[in-house]
């Protein structure tokens, strides 16, 4: 079964490297072998960073990140080996390495941990020069990465002349969704520069079903049982504009400044009509609608000094943040007559300031040791402001409506990479890390929490002989993930008077929380061809302590004369999680000689896990999903025909989560087809289809509440949609 299994994975890979080697070798009379030459080169490049790295790291380049004409960072990332997205089919969302939630990926931009607040879907493919993925973290990039880390860089320095245009226009639910790209580069004597700007605009409408109903134990007798229906139109329009500027001050001295500056706006309106089946006392509404406006906006200036003496290079960084975000809705309720019983006025602004500073100093020795050595500081001011009026009365007054919080990190870390025989490479290194946050409490009081982290890191590669294709490596890491500003002290968010439930709870931070600390292994078996494919199958295990975790519990709070259901963050024990990763991406002429030109590439992730304190089954880590996969071709045509074909499905089944011994959440499945075709006229101008989610699929999502007096479930049915676009290539 796992030969077949492993088989099916070679039906899978990426196509374009063996043809950009023929192309390589053709004079460049004709587009398509223009097109080849730039193709190959790059991705037996990544193919071969992929190979040389010491710690476990994968390489996507232009070719890659290109290839389906995606519109965000986010779409491109759901395709790649063991990366799942959390929102609904064919919608991205925030990425997940190895299936876990928020916080256990840690994601990079130029090797510079994202903002709060700040999202992948800003970032459009291109913008960005290469994604790397290491799976286990490194002394380097930090040890914050329980799952992993994916590092997506920015376009680089003048390698070769790009002034580029891209027109894009898709299509989704009866909506036309513009998007305009610009990349130009260039340089004269000592000074290079690489700019992309991108601008883009949706205005999408979806609606979704909601149900729910309470059961009273142990009769059975309904005791709620109402549906809701929803119907949303969402108008956003972003501004996303990124640059490196690097200036050569003599052959062993450059400086560098890379300004990025990322812009969103929006509107939402949505529109509710419930249906209740069995009468309260009194009816909670008949209709509502929401109203809703709000921006983000982040601009960062990163510089870095790089010196070399002889086989030293010292590298200083440093970099100055702000990102701001505003929102307000307003929410009435209506009874059946028309007349309003319930208006909800919230408004909040936040505003963060951070700056960052490090230095580098890495060593080449005589014996091929690689020394690094290198000291981070960071810091951020959050400044926030919150109003929440219910019929023009303000709510939660006793906590105010402005909060501050600062965080401040230092880390210090060594490693040291060697080439320990002809046949293995080692990488060790060891990295310490200290957060200090403090922040205003519902009291009045400023609170506090303090964390340090020690994590030695070791990972080593072996090779059956010097030259050889085949590999194994090994990792044994220690990670951690460190609970965020808002889990730590956020304020408390109220649902309005008699809502309350097991399903609709409040929430609140808690300042006690400790970072979840793991002790991982990670084997991998490598095979590499000769063309930019390969084979590679891996295996994982993190032992998890203190768990976080949030769990809803009535307890008495300072907002409330009665008890009140309150969702909370917490540490609640230890966990294990393990998998099986395979990918194979190659040509397939590369195994059978007289087979079509076709490029394959396909992954398969398995994922478990196993919660300690939880009764099974399914008490596996929140928002794991039991595995992903991915299978995609790509077909160039031959007899002088510039047309390139693929596609691509992306599969991850639907799971039950046992939170708590009473409470639960599912998952429906997620399936996401993509096809593309790119039409080559010449070198100059290309004409991209797409379409993406062709076959959509309804997402459901549910989340339930059992006790020995009553049980309460609530689900949420949503459509997805069929998107459809065209992108004009222009190089100029």
């Amino acid at each position: 079964m796992c030969h077949a299994l492993f088989l099916v994975l070679f039906l899978s890979a990426v196509w374009p490297q063996a043809v950009r080697a023929q192309a390589a070798a053709a004079p460049a009379a004709s587009a398509s072998a223009a097109q080849r030459v730039e193709i190959t080169g790059a991705k037996a490049a990544d193919t071969e960073a992929r190979r040389q790295s010491t710690a476990a790291k994968i390489v996507i380049g232009r070719e890659e990140i290109e290839a389906f004409g995606d519109t965000t960072v986010g779409e491109v990332l759901r395709r790649l080996p063991g990366v799942t997205a959390s929102g609904p089919p064919g919608r991205g969302g925030p990425p997940r390495m190895r299936g876990l939630g928020a916080g256990y990926t840690q994601i990079l931009l130029d090797g510079q941990r994202v903002p709060p607040g700040f999202s992948i879907e800003s970032l459009t493919p291109e913008q960005i020069e290469r994604i790397e993925v290491l799976r286990a973290p490194t002394a380097e990039t930090g040890a914050r990465a329980i799952a992993g880390t994916i590092n997506i860089i920015t376009r680089e320095g003048f390698t070769r002349k790009l002034n580029d245009v891209r027109l894009g226009l898709s299509h989704e639910n009866g909506r036309w969704l513009p998007n305009l790209a610009w990349t130009r580069n260039g340089g004269a004597n000592a000074f290079s520069f690489n700019t992309s700007v991108s601008v883009w605009h949706n205005h999408r409408e979806h609606a979704s079903v909601g149900t729910t109903t309470e059961t009273e134990l142990p009769s059975g007798g309904l005791t709620r049982d109402e549906t809701m229906l929803a119907r949303t139109i969402e108008m956003r329009t972003g501004m996303n504009a990124t640059a490196r500027l690097q200036w050569r001050l003599s052959p062993t001295e450059t400086v560098l400044l890379m300004p990025i500056v990322f812009f969103g706006e929006g509107e939402t309106r949505r529109e509710y009509r419930l249906d209740q089946r069995l009468p309260l006392s009194p009816p909670r509404f008949d209709h509502a609608k929401e109203d809703g406006a709000g921006h983000f906006g982040m601009a960062r200036l990163n510089g870095q000094w790089t010196l070399r003496a002889g086989e030293t290079r010292l590298e200083w960084k440093g970099g100055v943040a702000l990102g701001e975000s505003a929102n307000h809705s307003q929410r009435t309720e209506f009874d059946r007559n028309g007349a309003a019983t319930l208006v909800i006025d919230e408004a909040n602004r936040s505003r963060e300031p951070s700056f960052s500073l490090s230095l580098k100093a890495s060593r080449l020795t005589q014996a091929e040791h690689q020394l690094v050595m290198g000291a981070e500081v960071e810091g951020a001011q959050r400044n926030d402001t919150r109003s929440y009026l219910e019929n023009g009365v303000a709510q939660l007054t006793d906590f105010g409506e402005n909060f501050q919080a600062r965080t401040r990190r230092l880390a210090l870390y060594a490693q040291d990479e060697w080439k320990l025989s002809p046949k293995w490479a080692v990488h060790a290194g060891a990295r310490w890390e200290g957060i200090s946050t403090q922040g205003d409490a519902l009291d009045g009081s400023t609170q506090h929490n303090r964390s340090n982290v020690f994590t030695p890191l070791l990972h080593a590669v072996w090779r059956p002989e010097e030259r050889s294709r085949d590999q194994v490596r090994m990792s044994l890491t220690r990670s951690y993930r460190s609970p965020t500003l808002q889990s730590l002290i956020g304020r408390p968010r109220v649902v309005p008077a008699g809502r309350n439930s097991e399903t609709l709870a409040d929430s609140m931070g808690n300042p006690d929380l400790k970072p979840e600390l793991a002790s991982g292994v990670d084997v991998a078996v490598e095979r590499y061809l000769g063309a930019g494919g390969l084979f590679s199958a891996n295996v994982f295990a993190r032992r998890i302590t203190d768990l976080m975790r949030t769990t809803t519990t009535l307890r008495t709070v300072p907002w409330s004369v009665a008890p009140r259901w309150v969702s909370q963050p917490k540490n609640v024990g230890s966990a294990t999680t393990m998998g099986l990763e395979l990918e194979a991406k190659f040509r397939l002429t590369e195994l059978l000689k007289d087979a079509p030109a076709l490029d394959v590439r396909s992954n398969l992730s398995v994922f478990r896990s196993q919660v300690d304190g939880v009764q099974g089954p399914d008490n596996r880590i929140d928002q794991q999903p039991p595995g992903t996969l991915n299978f995609g071709l790509d077909y160039r045509l031959r007899n002088g025909w510039p047309l390139t074909l693929g596609g691509n499905v992306n599969f991850t089944p639907g799971y039950r989560t046992q939170l708590s011994n009473e409470q639960h959440a599912h998952t429906g499945q997620r399936r996401v087809f993509d096809v593309y075709a790119l039409w080559v006229f010449n070198p100059s101008l290309r004409l991209r289809f797409t379409a993406s989610n062709l076959s959509p699929l309804d997402y459901l999502t549910e989340r339930g509440i059992r006790t020995a007096s009553a049980a309460e479930l609530a689900s949420n049915l949503a459509p997805t949609y069929r998107n459809l676009g065209a992108r004009l290539e222009l190089k100029l």
